[in-house]
């Protein structure tokens, strides 16, 4: 077995290992910047020097045999490993530190605090993106994530920020103007949001029964951002973090007008590939937002 290793081309494994990640051998040749007849013919002369089939070859597609997901695995680690050792032995700190998370967390909470990062490590600069798509920091050209989850994501390494919850948020005139005493109170409200997270958050509150019908939401909106700015323009009453919303809540032009809060998995993360734990420029922005998370960590 060593005597083939040493004759296969690292080239034929970097080929091989787009193609089954991508299950496609036209995707991996679209990657990898080479012609599709190419990525074919470099696949079926790795299979000659193993003797064995690799993929097994359909009208539309292709899969994986069982050796071919063997070397799948074992292959796709070590680009990684490579990519990772190639990266810590050119990187010097300086550079372009890419940053993906949700629309809200980056708008309310993370933006307005990069700067001071920003202003500590002067040789790095942020690109921050936002998505609700689920990033593989594996293979795309992201650094870092921000995402709420369990922090169980095979091959990262994860640290929690801070919990990812949402409560009613209004203007103090609404509050006013609606009386709002009791969590009971908000079923006859204005209310902004889906139904299915107001039933959540009502259940939280301890209000399980309803004495006459409760009035529809006015406004649902994609993201958490938007619903709370009708809030903000006084349209009703939203549900809100408390934390990523914490500024209004502090200047006085959000109000919680009500203590229980609707947990949402189990927090926010931050999270990167295990084996680029020493990148210095990770390593930098780990520790700052950990010192930035640490007073909304409970």
């Amino acid at each position: 077995m060593s005597d083939v290793l040493a004759t296969v081309p690292l080239s034929a494994i970097r080929i091989f290992e787009a193609a089954a990640r991508l299950k496609s051998f036209t995707r991996a040749a679209e990657e990898l910047g080479i012609t599709q007849a190419a990525v074919s013919w470099q696949v079926k002369a790795l299979e000659r020097r193993l003797d064995q089939a690799l993929f097994q070859r359909l009208p539309r597609e292709v899969v994986l045999t069982p050796s071919g997901e063997r070397l799948a695995r074992a292959s796709s680690e070590a680009v990684n490993l490579l990519r990772a050792a190639i990266s810590d032995l050119t990187e010097t700190g300086e550079g372009v530190l890419a940053i993906t998370t949700v629309n809200s967390l980056a708008a309310h909470w993370l933006a307005p605090r990069i700067g001071a990062f920003q202003v500590a490590h002067p040789k790095i600069a942020v690109r921050l993106e936002t998505s609700n798509r689920l990033v593989d920091l594996a293979h795309d050209s992201i650094d870092i994530a921000i995402r709420a989850g369990h922090g169980q994501w095979p091959g990262l390494e994860a640290h929690y920020l801070f919990p990812n919850i949402q409560t009613p948020l209004c203007t103090p005139d609404m509050r006013d103007r609606l009386g709002l005493t009791r969590p009971e109170d908000l079923l006859t409200a204005p209310r902004i949001g889906s139904e299915a997270e107001w039933a959540v958050w009502f259940s939280e509150a301890g209000v399980t029964s309803v004495l006459g019908p409760a009035a529809p939401t006015r406004l649902m909106a994609d993201t958490q951002t938007l619903e709370v700015a009708s809030a903000l323009g006084g349209q009703g009453v939203a549900l809100g973090s408390p934390i990523l919303f914490s500024p209004e809540i502090a200047a006085g032009r959000l109000v919680r007008p009500f203590a229980p809060v609707m947990p949402l998995g189990h927090g926010y993360w931050l999270v990167y590939p295990k084996d680029r734990r020493r990148s210095p420029k990770i390593a930098a922005f780990r520790e700052w937002l950990l010192v930035q998370a640490a007073p909304f960590a409970s």
